[in-house]
C-alpha cells in the first residue's frame, strides 16, 4: 500500500534537490559573469591609463621611428606602469618578442592566447586558476598615430576578488540549504499534520464498513480536517439513525403483519361462527317451521342479532379501508346536537349493559367536519366506553367550550390500561385485552375515531388513571372562525 505521508516525502525530497541544484548552478553563474564584468571594468581602466602615459611620452619626444622609440623606452614604460598600475607589466615588440618585464617569471606561463591575439592587433586577456590563486594576463596592441608601435602586456593577481565570491556563494550555500532543510522540516510537519487525520478516518471508514458505527473520530482543529472529522461524524450519527428507524419501521411492519395475521384469524373465526349459527338456526325452521312458536322466535331473534353483528363488523371493515377513498369537503357542523343524539340513542345500549349514560353538552358547538364522520366518531368512542367499562358504572360525556377550543369528554370506569398500551390502542388491529376478542372486537373503532379526528385537524388522547378511562377529543376554534370568515 502505498502511503500518502511516502508520496509527499519522496515528492518533497525531489523538489528540493532540484530546486537546490538549479539554485547553486543559477548563483555560481551570477558571480561568475558578476567577475568577469568587474575583471573587464577593471582591464579596461588599465588599459585606458597606459593609453594616456604611452601618448604622452611620444608627445614629449619626437622620433622619426616611433617603433623604435617604444623600444628604447620599454624599462622606462615598465617600470612607470609597474608603479602606476600596480601590476607587473610586460613589454613586447609587435612581433611578440620580449623587449622588457617587471617580473619575467609571470609571462613564461604557456598560456599566450592573449599574446597572440595582440599580435594581430586585438585586445584579449586570459584567466588561469590555480590552486586558490587567480591571475589574468591581459594584452593589447600600442597604436601611435594609425601605427602600431609595440604590445603591452599585464599581469594581474585577481585571486582576492575570486576568493570574495568563493565565500559569499559559501555563504548563500549554507543559508540555502538552512532555507531548504526549514521547509523540508515545515513540509514534512504540514505533511504529516494532514496524512495522520487522514488516516485515523481511513481506519475509521474501515470500521463503519465492517459494521461498527459506534466509531467516532474527535480532533481539536477548526481547519477543513477539522470540519471533516464533525461531518463524518454528523454523517455517521444520520446513518445510525436511519438504520434505527429502519429497525423500528421493520419491527412494525413484523408486528403489523402478525397483527394482520391475528386480524385474518379472527375476523375467519367471527364470520364463520355467526354464519354457522345463523345457518343453523335457519335449517332447523325450515324444517320445523312454526310448530315451535317458542323455538320459532328464539331463532329468528337469534339470526337477527347475529345479522346485526355482521353488519356492524363488515361497516368497520369498510371504515379501515377509507383512506383509499379521496376524502369529501368539510362543512359546518353543531357537533354539540350530534353529540347529544347519538347519547340519547346510545343509551339503550348502555341499559342493555346494565350501565348509566349521563351527558352535559353546550350550546354551539361548531366544527368543520362531516356530519356522518363526527356521528361515527361519536359511536365508536361511546361504544368503546360501553364495552369496556366496569359493571355497573357510570359513563359521562362532556361537551364544553374551554380556551378557544372544542373540547369532548368521555370518562368511564375501567380496568387500568398500561401506558405503553394507551399509545397503540389508536393503531389498526391492536387489541389491548385478551377478553376483547371474546367480546368480537377487532381492533379498527379507535384507529377509525383516530382517522375522522384527523381529517377535522383535531387532536385525541386517552390518559387510565384511578380506574378511570379519559378520551379527550379537541378542536381549535380559532381555526374554525378563520375558516368561517374565509367560506
Amino acid at each position: 500500500m502505498h502511503k500518502i505521508s511516502i508520496k509527499f516525502l519522496v515528492g518533497f525530497i525531489l523538489i528540493f534537490s532540484v530546486s537546490f541544484l538549479v539554485l547553486n548552478h543559477t548563483v555560481k553563474e551570477l558571480i561568475r559573469t558578476n567577475n568577469q564584468s568587474i575583471i573587464t571594468s577593471e582591464l579596461e581602466g588599465l588599459k585606458s591609463n597606459s593609453n594616456v602615459y604611452v601618448r604622452q611620452a611620444f608627445l614629449i619626444n619626437h622620433f622619426t621611428s616611433d617603433e623604435l622609440y617604444f623600444g628604447e623606452m620599454a624599462e622606462e614604460m615598465g617600470n612607470t606602469l609597474n608603479h602606476a598600475t600596480g601590476s607587473i607589466v610586460g613589454v613586447y615588440t609587435v612581433d611578440g618578442e620580449l623587449l622588457y618585464a617587471s617580473d619575467k617569471s609571470k609571462f613564461t606561463q604557456s598560456n599566450k592566447n592573449d599574446l597572440q591575439e595582440a599580435i594581430h592587433g586585438k585586445t584579449a586577456y586570459s584567466i588561469t586558476y590555480d590552486d586558490d590563486k587567480t591571475s589574468v594576463l591581459f594584452s593589447y596592441p600600442v597604436v601611435i598615430d594609425g601605427s602600431k608601435v609595440g604590445i603591452l602586456r599585464f599581469y594581474k593577481d585577481f585571486s582576492l576578488l575570486y576568493q570574495q565570491s568563493g565565500k559569499i556563494l559559501e555563504i548563500i550555500l549554507y543559508i540555502t540549504l538552512a532555507i531548504f532543510a526549514a521547509a523540508f522540516l515545515f513540509s514534512y510537519i504540514l505533511s504529516r499534520h494532514i496524512t495522520l487525520p487522514l488516516g485515523k478516518l481511513t481506519r475509521a471508514s474501515n470500521e463503519v464498513k465492517n459494521g461498527n458505527l459506534e466509531v467516532r473520530i474527535q480532533f481539536k482543529r477548526k481547519d477543513e480536517i477539522g470540519r471533516l472529522a464533525d461531518n463524518f461524524n454528523d454523517m455517521i450519527d444520520q446513518i445510525s439513525g436511519q438504520i434505527n428507524i429502519i429497525k423500528k419501521d421493520r419491527d412494525y411492519l413484523e408486528e403489523l403483519h402478525k397483527k394482520e395475521k391475528l386480524f385474518f384469524d379472527n375476523i375467519t373465526h367471527e364470520l364463520k361462527t355467526p354464519l354457522t349459527s345463523i345457518l343453523g338456526y335457519a335449517e332447523l325452521i325450515q324444517a320445523n317451521g312454526e310448530s315451535d312458536r317458542i323455538f320459532f322466535d328464539k331463532g329468528i331473534n337469534h339470526i337477527i342479532e347475529e345479522s346485526r353483528r355482521l353488519h356492524a363488523m363488515v361497516l368497520k371493515l369498510l371504515e379501515a379501508s377509507r383512506n383509499n377513498v379521496t376524502k369529501s369537503e368539510l362543512d359546518k357542523v353543531d357537533a354539540g346536537l350530534i353529540l347529544q343524539d347519538v347519547c340519547e340513542s346510545m343509551t339503550i345500549r348502555a341499559q342493555r349493559y346494565r350501565k348509566k349514560l349521563t351527558y352535559d353538552i353546550d350550546q354551539q358547538l361548531i366544527v368543520f367536519a362531516q356530519g356522518d364522520r363526527m356521528r361515527q366518531l361519536f359511536i365508536n368512542l361511546l361504544d368503546n366506553a360501553i364495552k369496556y367499562s366496569l359493571n355497573f358504572s357510570t359513563i359521562t360525556v362532556k361537551g364544553l367550550h374551554v380556551d378557544g377550543k372544542i373540547r369532548f369528554i368521555f370518562e368511564n370506569p375501567s380496568d387500568p390500561i398500561e401506558a405503553d398500551q394507551l399509545s397503540r390502542l389508536f393503531q389498526p388491529f391492536y387489541l389491548a385485552h385478551s377478553k376483547d376478542l371474546e367480546k368480537g372486537s377487532i381492533g379498527l373503532g379507535l384507529s377509525i375515531v383516530k382517522s375522522i379526528v384527523d381529517e377535522c385537524k383535531g387532536t385525541i388522547s386517552m390518559v387510565s388513571q384511578h380506574e378511570l378511562t379519559i378520551v379527550t377529543v379537541e378542536f381549535d376554534c380559532v381555526k374554525t372562525m378563520e375558516v368561517e370568515k374565509s367560506l
